[in-house]
């Protein structure tokens, strides 16, 4: 199952009978579903068929449809209100036996408001469903479209993940190697902080000694942590690789990612090991921003 991208774009176009419609679908980034259309008055039976589809192949983003629908080879006819016209002409008899006026023209009657009408062509039923079951047929063209392309976007995200855990990975591999690690730096950084806690104090407990000297080796090591982030790597590689609707669980290990990290340089009493420790929080952080958009 290949990774998705939140983001993306499709159109669809279809006709029927008198009708001719569009389909527009642009999908964002967001936390959960959200199906949110736009459609012509009479057509809102749609709604319930679009977002179930929606659902069944999307689990996360905002997908805004928007369907315009023109009604083609379409005549309006133009009426001419009887009942309306007879009763200016009555108003106009009775006026022109009192006051000195012009008669009314043709003209300046028919320009009188509700005079004429113009009427639409009545609407067909059968036209009508059948149009209908067309738009939903280009719906549906237009979502797996809308997939297809974020499917492709997800598998260049795919790729960037990729890339960021081979350089965490490498960057591991450099802090595993640092000089700041080996037995004897850690021994010797030991040893100063317990030469300097019996420097402080004559009457020191050894039993206290012995407490701090155990917690200063369990901080002068990122063992750990190292294995830590090794099982994270393959954790992320794993579901990068079987691809769906993974997103969430990456950004979960995204903030793992950064917590083991943040506690190697908090360890770290060696410059280069804290350099590293610095470099790999800011590929976390680049693969942190990218899985933001992963379904």
């Amino acid at each position: 199952m290949a990774l998705s991208s939140m983001t993306g774009f499709a159109r669809s176009h279809g006709a029927s009978g008198p009708y001719v419609f569009e389909w527009e679908l642009k999908s964002v980034n967001a936390k959960g579903f959200d199906l949110r259309m736009r459609l012509p008055p009479g057509w809102d039976e749609l709604e319930a068929f679009a977002k179930k589809r929606a659902g069944e192949v999307l689990s996360r983003g905002t997908v805004y449809a928007n369907l315009n629908v023109k009604r083609a080879s379409s005549v309006s006819t133009i009426r001419i209100n009887e009942e309306v016209l007879a009763s200016i002409i009555k108003v106009a008899g009775v006026l022109a036996g009192k006051i000195d006026a012009v008669a009314p023209s043709i003209d300046g009657l028919l320009g009188i408001k509700g005079v004429i009408e113009v009427v639409e062509p009545e609407s067909d039923e059968a036209e009508d469903k059948a149009a209908k079951a067309a738009a939903a047929a280009a719906f549906d063209q237009a979502l797996s479209e809308l997939v297809a392309m974020r499917q492709r976007e997800g598998l260049t995200l795919g790729q960037v993940l990729s890339q960021r855990m081979d350089e965490i990975e490498l960057l591991a591999k450099r802090a595993e190697a640092a000089p700041g690690r080996k037995p004897d730096a850690i021994k010797a950084r030991l040893a100063e902080q317990i030469a300097a806690l019996l420097e402080s104090s004559d009457r020191f407990d050894p039993d206290r000694l012995s407490q701090e000297a155990i917690m200063i080796a369990a901080k002068a090591d990122i063992r750990e942590e190292l294995d830590r982030i090794a099982s994270h790597i393959s954790q992320a590689r794993e579901m990068i690789g079987k691809g769906g609707p993974v997103g969430r669980r990456l950004d979960f290990l995204a903030q793992e990612f950064n917590r083991e990290v943040n506690t190697c340089c908090s360890k770290s009493n060696d410059l280069e090991l804290t350099n590293t420790g610095l470099e790999m929080k800011n590929v976390v952080e680049q693969f942190r921003e990218q899985v933001q958009n992963l379904e």
